[in-house]
Order: structure tokens, then C-alpha cells, then sequence
């Protein structure tokens, strides 16, 4: 999951190689914290959170089948 969220993001911003992925996994919850540069926040979040949440639905349909919930934070 941890490479699908980086791939997303490098594929949305301007500066791709400063794209961070880390992954905090716990007994029933994985946090991943997905790292951008500041000017590319904005494309990584999107119009009204659109993109940001969008990314949030797939990471918890997927974690879901293997019977966990994913929580996705974007930092800059």
C-alpha cells in the first residue's frame, strides 16, 4: 500500500523526489503518512480536499478486505 500512495502522489506533484511515504502499523490500525514539498500540497489535497479524499476511499476499501482500517495523514 505504502508504494501505491507514493506512486499517486509522485504521478500529482512537481517535485516527486521529495515524495516521503512512512507507515505506522498497529494491531488493528495503519497510519500511512504521506510527506510532500510545500508548493505541492495543494495538488496532493486537491480542489476542496477532493483529491485527498478520494486516495483516503481507496486506501480503506483495500485495508478493510484485510480486516484493518487505514488512516492516511499528509504533512508537508
Amino acid at each position: 500500500m505504502k508504494e501505491f500512495i507514493e506512486f499517486i502522489a509522485r504521478a500529482l506533484v512537481d517535485h516527486p523526489d521529495s515524495v516521503s511515504v512512512s507507515e505506522v502499523e498497529g494491531e488493528k490500525t495503519t497510519v500511512y503518512e504521506l510527506r510532500v514539498f510545500n508548493e505541492d500540497l495543494g495538488k496532493v489535497i486537491g480542489r476542496k480536499g477532493q483529491t485527498a479524499k478520494a486516495i483516503r476511499t481507496i486506501i480503506s476499501a483495500v485495508s478493510a478486505k484485510k480486516g484493518k482500517r487505514a488512516l492516511l495523514e499528509i504533512l508537508e
